[in-house]
């Protein structure tokens, strides 16, 4: 068939400006703001005014002050920890959502993603009320007979901080992990049922191995959204329930350090690169290897 006739397509004459802009952009309002903001670490300041000195004294103050170096510890375990108990309740809720059939398997993932729409101050002060010394939980544990009086053990502390974030930031684990568990092809657990394996050898052998890049995306996404959270810990955990963002929100703030501020967001955000390098290197050497 001859091609003669065929209509030609022409690039459109914005088509280069378009380019540019999709490069100009993200470059403008992310790269430059970034780069400048590792700038102001280098800085230094004197009394409330920013000398525009170059100095390593903010890494050095992080990595040899007593202070900052544990509370970032304590802060990464308290975000995996929060990512570990996410996944652990994400699994099976994602698991039977793929088990419904029809329409409510999506209605029910809706529901469940609903609270995602909420204020974020509103759902820390519902989760603070729930907490509380005179809260459903402290009445229900001691109508239970568990306590003999309310507890401060779930509120203004680091137990606090646990459960609020993981109360809050579960809907992101389950999503991805519903995904993964969607996308098995279903002819591989009807195989494997008809080459007689048990329920829990398909789940163990197919389907777990084959949905560990979902949990893998989850687990990331849940852990850099509480490592960077700050409002969380300013408002349910109190005095002794100090983390790295209430670190950083006052050096921003009541300190007035942003150079300080800046090296601690730098330290902060090269472990979030990590975090996603680390997760998407193991969700895509899991799926490769399946």
């Amino acid at each position: 068939m001859s091609m003669a006739g065929a209509p030609r397509f022409s690039s459109s004459p914005w088509s280069p400006l378009v380019a540019l802009a999709a490069f100009a952009l993200p470059v403008i309002f992310v790269v430059v703001p970034l780069a400048i903001f590792l700038s102001y670490s280098f800085f230094s300041v004197d009394q409330g005014t920013i000398i525009h000195t170059l100095t390593l004294g903010n890494y050095v103050r992080f990595f040899t002050d007593p202070v900052f170096l544990p509370v970032f510890r304590n802060t990464v375990i308290l975000c995996v920890s929060v990512a570990a108990i996410c996944i652990v309740l994400a699994y099976p809720v994602a698991y039977f959502l793929t088990t419904l059939k029809g329409r409510w398997r999506y209605a029910l993932l809706m529901l469940l993603l609903v609270p995602l729409l909420m204020s974020y101050v509103i759902k820390i002060y519902a989760v603070r009320s729930i907490l509380g010394l005179n809260g459903f939980l402290n009445k229900a544990l001691v109508a239970l007979g568990i306590l003999s009086e309310p507890s401060s053990l779930f509120v203004f502390n680091m137990n606090a901080i646990l459960l609020t974030l993981t109360l809050l930031l579960i809907p992101f684990a389950i999503l991805p992990i519903f995904l993964a568990l969607e996308r098995i092809p279903q002819v591989l657990l009807r195989a494997s049922d008809d080459l007689g394996a048990s329920p829990l050898q398909t789940f163990l052998r197919v389907t777990l191995p084959l949905s560990l890049p979902g949990v893998a995306s989850a687990a990331s996404f849940v852990f850099v959204l509480a490592l960077g959270d700050f409002l969380t810990p300013q408002m349910v955990g109190g005095v002794s329930g100090f983390t790295f963002g209430r670190i950083l929100y006052s050096q921003f703030g009541t300190a007035y350090n942003w150079p300080f501020g800046a090296a601690l967001s730098v330290a902060l955000a090269l472990l979030v690169i990590g975090a996603i390098l680390l997760g998407e290197r193991f969700g895509r050497s899991r799926g490769a290897s399946t």
